[in-house]
């Protein structure tokens, strides 16, 4: 397992992400983009994870919910822009408990000798709404869900 790498340079409204998964590059895509593997490893373990919507195209939109146990729901939606490939998926991002502040992701996907770096660029409106995600715990939220997708891959691996 690597760490994730996390850049978050003063005064600008961007967060820079990357990690390294033990998979190629078209397995780590498929885990991103298919909702039958989304939903086993984004966001904390304690949440369960419902995809309401996930269209996958140029102008398509998504929505899902994370729910813990006592039932409270949290809610994520937004639109992919251009034709999301293994070269790079688009979209935007807004967390439904703080609407109207939304950010542009772009994600990457760079193999390198049977592994697969992701990269994440994440541009907020301001410096204050990327501070106010850094502060959620995005950092550690992330990171777990990444280790729950080395779980995944691993086993998608192991299948063949």
């Amino acid at each position: 397992m690597t760490e994730m790498q996390i850049t978050a340079e003063p005064g600008v409204p961007q967060i820079l992400t990357s990690r390294e998964f033990a998979a190629p590059r078209d397995l780590v895509f498929r885990a991103f983009t298919e909702p039958d593997l989304l939903v086993q490893w984004l966001g904390p373990r304690r949440y369960k994870m419902t995809i309401d919507r996930w269209d996958l195209r140029d102008g398509g939109t998504y929505r899902y919910v994370h729910a813990d146990e006592a039932g409270n729901e949290f809610g994520f939606h937004g639109v992919f822009h251009g034709d999301p490939s293994p070269d790079g998926i688009v979209q935007t991002f807004e967390f439904e408990g703080a609407p109207g502040h939304v950010s542009m992701d772009t994600a990457t996907f760079e193999e390198r000798d049977g592994k697969t770096i992701v990269r994440i660029n994440s541009v907020f409106q301001s410096v204050q709404a990327r501070d106010a995600m850094v502060d959620a715990g995005m950092a550690s939220g992330m990171s777990e869900g990444y280790e729950r997708l080395d779980d995944l891959l691993a086993r998608l691996v192991a299948n063949g």
